[in-house]
């Protein structure tokens, strides 16, 4: 965790100073040297720190096996997390009309959602806990609470809990795909049926996501 957190301190540095105009010094002047020109031409600066914010936080919070405890807590972890590739995106299709930029947020936390959901079972024993403590808490479960230890009918009501949110966030953020045009557009809709698919899977799978990684293949097309 330290060596992450330093190697993430040091892109932080390197983004500080070409965003100044200054030579990046890093190792990874390689990595951002690149956006020079565009965040010369306006490129938000601040979704990529909130990138790196996210970063810094997933590694803190796995290195001290903590937990999100609420749907705002987590959500605002997708907001660093996802929510800037959505807006940086449409900053390049130079959209920026605010119910544009909801709608991509809400894909977009949606998406980062959904990922949490299929790879429960790999991120738990790796100690990155996304499960909110209050969605626990609805089913009389401590915060400290594995899906591996509960029982098989609560594991699996839990994950159905986690895959409606998902969805509503999902459906509620379709009409960004009204807001960009051309192949932009049914590249965004391509991706939000791929990740309603995946919760589609889940739930055929009997949301045994606590034992099994949740993938898409060719027959789930």
């Amino acid at each position: 965790a330290d060596q992450r957190l330093a190697k993430l301190a040091q892109l932080q540095d390197d983004l500080q100073r070409v965003a100044a105009g200054e030579k990046a010094t890093t190792p990874y002047a390689a990595v951002v040297e690149p956006l020079r020109p565009y965040l010369a031409a306006g490129l938000p600066k601040g979704l990529l720190e909130d990138l790196l914010s996210a970063f810094i936080q997933d590694v803190t919070y796995t290195a001290q096996s903590q937990r999100y405890e609420n749907w705002p807590d987590l959500l605002d972890y997708c907001q660093r997390s996802a929510n800037p590739i959505g807006r940086l995106l449409l900053h390049l299709y130079d959209v920026n009309k605010p119910a544009a930029l909801i709608a991509s947020d809400a894909v977009c936390s949606a998406l980062q959602l959904i990922n949490f959901w299929q790879d429960l079972s790999q991120d738990i024993p790796r100690g990155r806990f996304y499960i909110p403590v209050d969605v626990l808490a609805e089913f009389d479960l401590p915060p400290q609470t594995r899906l591996t230890q509960m029982p098989p009918a609560v594991s699996k009501a839990v994950v159905a809990t986690l895959v409606s949110h998902a969805r509503t966030l999902m459906t509620a953020g379709y009409p960004v795909v009204r807001a960009v045009k051309g192949r932009g557009s049914w590249e965004l809709a391509v991706v939000i049926e791929g990740g309603l698919q995946v919760l589609r899977k889940i739930e055929r799978r009997g949301f045994d996501a606590a034992h099994h990684r949740i993938k898409l293949n060719a027959l789930d097309g």
